[in-house]
This record gives structure tokens, sequence and C-alpha cells, in this order.
């Protein structure tokens, strides 16, 4: 299937070339025009793996041979995706069970399997930005991968102290730099260390952010094993909520719905950093300076991804009623973590924001998803101070949390990205 180019559409690429690239010319974003429509019934009633390795070649065509997906999704999917019942016809997709206990271990580790195969013995250095789990995601699938150099920039400062450990502590090919800025300073770097031809040739740039497409091809696959989890009787009245900052989660729950998956709504929740839901009332897309919040990870104010939203609704495979967009503010997400508790379902803020905006979009007969996209434990300072209980640490986080951090401190300046980035070459 070739990918075309959101904003510079006559320029057309394989999955593989869009997996090495990352972005198109004028930092386009890839993107299929067409969809395959898949039995779903048969895919439901399959096992995880099996049925993500059928959903990912439908996407992805001949490119790649069945068994070459079959054991790319094999080695990336080695953990499970549960949905666990907090209340009646309201559960949480639990998507934190991987290594880093977040989300994106799923987009992380298949695109380190894809961009294998796109490299080849080709020198490959990942220059990518992190509101929190990214980083871990993308440091621990990259992990001492020949001929992979990996660079993350967080802000420093603003994520959680545990999330920063998780890849920070690693060292060997991951370098981490603290950016004196906020996350859209981050990501506006990365953009700008693409749109330097030279320097993306010289050291093979590429990003793992979920503006790469083998990422957002990944998350499609849990949403299948979302659904694949409900009640049969109850699989036409499923209402999805995903906590969005960067809106490649809620991207993949559309493509998903395009392809045909029961999905009757998607609750697009947001913090503070409301520019979706104001866009989405007005009409009007007006970024605000980012704000900071409990739910870190979602401290975005210009999201990355919304241009494969208005594509999929420019295409007609997503009608404007499938999209709900709900900003819960700091006191809602607060009550929404004890709220979550009283239920005997321990969470976190990005979630509670999901959970929230589900409870006012839900409706009588409908059922209710909500993503959970980390562990509790990664916010373990936030948690502990809104429900005044101690909360122990997973394995995982335990192991890093008294490691030292090896990140270095780097102004929001694309010199001295730049430089950092020539410096890392020569070592």
């Amino acid at each position: 299937m070739l990918l075309t180019n959101i904003k510079v559409p006559q320029e057309q690429v394989s999955f593989l070339q869009a997996v090495r690239q990352g972005l198109g010319v004028e930092q386009g974003l890839f993107f299929p025009t067409q969809w395959p429509k898949l039995d779903i019934d048969a895919l439901l009633a399959m096992p995880f793996v099996a049925r993500s390795s059928a959903i990912l070649q439908a996407l992805i065509g001949d490119e790649l041979s069945a068994a070459d997906i079959d054991a790319m999704v094999s080695q990336a999917f080695t953990f499970a995706a549960p949905l666990a019942s907090v209340a009646d016809d309201i559960s949480c997709l639990e998507l934190f069970h991987g290594p880093t206990l977040a989300f994106k271990d799923f987009g992380g580790r298949f695109m380190a399997q894809a961009l294998a195969k796109a490299q080849g013995e080709k020198k490959t250095t990942i220059v990518t930005a992190t509101s929190g789990d990214t980083g871990a995601a993308v440091a621990h699938a990259f992990y001492r991968q020949r001929g992979v150099q990996v660079v993350i920039l967080f802000p420093k400062g603003k994520i959680s102290p545990l999330q920063e450990k998780l890849f920070t502590t690693l060292g060997d090919n991951i370098t981490t730099l603290a950016v004196d800025g906020d996350f859209d300073q981050c990501q506006a770097l990365v953009k700008q260390v693409f749109d330097d031809k030279p320097l993306v040739q010289q050291l093979g740039i590429n990003s793992a952010n979920s503006i790469n497409i083998s990422r957002l091809f990944a998350q499609v696959c849990y949403y299948f094993e979302a659904v694949a989890q409900v009640p049969a009787a109850k699989r036409q009245q499923v209402v999805i909520a995903v906590p969005s900052g960067n809106f490649g989660n809620l991207t993949a729950g559309l493509i998903a719905k395009a392809m045909g998956l029961p999905i009757k709504r998607m609750v697009a929740a947001t913090n503070s950093n409301d520019t979706v839901p104001r866009y989405w009332r007005s009409g009007d897309w007006q970024p605000k300076a980012t704000v900071a919040t409990l739910s870190n990870a979602m401290d975005v104010a210009a999201p990355n991804n919304w241009p494969r939203v208005e594509a999929l609704l420019a295409q007609g495979v997503i009608k404007r009623d499938a999209i709900e967009a709900v900003m819960v503010d700091e006191d809602d997400t607060v009550l929404g973590v004890r709220q979550l508790y009283q239920l005997g379902y321990l969470s976190e803020p990005h979630a509670a924001v999901a959970y929230k905006a589900l409870k006012r979009s839900l409706q009588s007969g409908e059922y209710g998803i909500f993503l959970g996209t980390a562990h509790p434990a990664k916010f373990k300072e936030q948690v502990e101070n809104i429900l005044g209980t101690p909360i122990a640490l997973p394995e995982a986080l335990a192991r890093c949390a008294a490691e030292q951090s090896l990140s270095k401190e780097l102004p929001a300046s694309f010199t001295a990205l730049k430089q950092q980035l020539l410096t890392l070459e020569q070592a």
C-alpha cells in the first residue's frame, strides 16, 4: 500500500520508505488514502498476536511477507492488553503491561522491528521528543540495537521523576537531552532537524514519535483487542475515551473504526491544553501557550497528529459526529483519580482525564472504555498526594529509581541541538 504525504500529495512512498523517512517534504505526515475492509467477526475471534498480524498485513500490504509480519508482531507484542472492569458497563483498557509500563511500548517495539527491516545495513540516528512515556518506550525498544543511535529530547523538569529515570539511566546508544522549554518546543526542534536536509542525509535521521507510521499502525491493534473483550451483545454500543496529547492514540482508534471495527464514538479527552475541544466548538485552530498539568504527558498545545484526523474526515471514512472532544480540568482530574479509587480501581491522572470525559459522554445502553495509558506508579508522587496513601513500585521502576540520570541539559536552540548531534556522530 502506498502512503501519501498529507501536505504534498504528489509525494507517495511505500511503508518501509515511510518508516525510514519519518516525515515527508514540508514536514508532511505520511498516511494512507484508502483503508482495507476486514472480516471483523473473524478477527475478533482470533488471539491478540495472530489478529494483530492480520491487521498489520492488511495495512502494510505485500511489501512484507506474512511470515515477516508474524515474526515482527511476535517479537513486539509480548504482553497483554486486558480490559479491566471498573463499574457497570465501564472498563479500562490497560495498556501498561509492557517493559516501560506505558501504551507506547506497543508502537515503540513494533517500530524497532520495522526499522530493522527498513534500514538494512544503513546507520540511523533517531531524534525524538517526549512529553513522558515515548522516551522510555523508544529507548528500551532500541537499546543496544545495532546501527541505531537514539537522541531523546524532553522538557526539563516537566515530566515525572520516575518517567525520566526509565530512559535517562540507560546510556550506551541512548542520549537524552533535558531541554530548557516545554514539549512543544522539543517537538519544534525535532521538526527543524528534519528541515536540515544535509544533516538528515549525513546522520540518517529518523523519528520515533507517533509521526512515524509504524508506531501508529501498531496502536490500531489494541483497539481490536479492546472490542474483542467486550461481551458480543454490547459490541455495537462501544464508546472509547482516549487521553489525548499529541493525538496519535486517538488517530489509531479512528483508523480501527475506518477499517470496520464497531466503535460507536471516540472521545478525545484533553487536559487544560484544550486546543482541539476549542477548535471542535468554534472551528478556529488557536493553540495557546502550553500549561503544566497533573497529566503531563498530555501537555501539548499543538498536537502533531491532528492533520491525520482531518485527513480521515476529508476522506469521508470518519464522520464528525463519531468524534467528541472534551476538556477535563485539574479539579476534575483529581476527582477522577479519587472516584476510581473509591470504585476499587487504582489509576493515575491521564486515565482519570479519559474516565471523566467518558462519564460526561456516555449515554444509556452504551458500553464505555477509557484507556489506561501508563501504570499508576509512574506518577507515584501525584497519585499519593491525591489519595493520601502510598503505592508500591513495580520492579521495572524500583530498579531504575535509584540510578543516576545521564541526561545533558540543552537550551531550546536548534544550533545547540545540531552541534550535539554532530558531536555524537564523531564520538
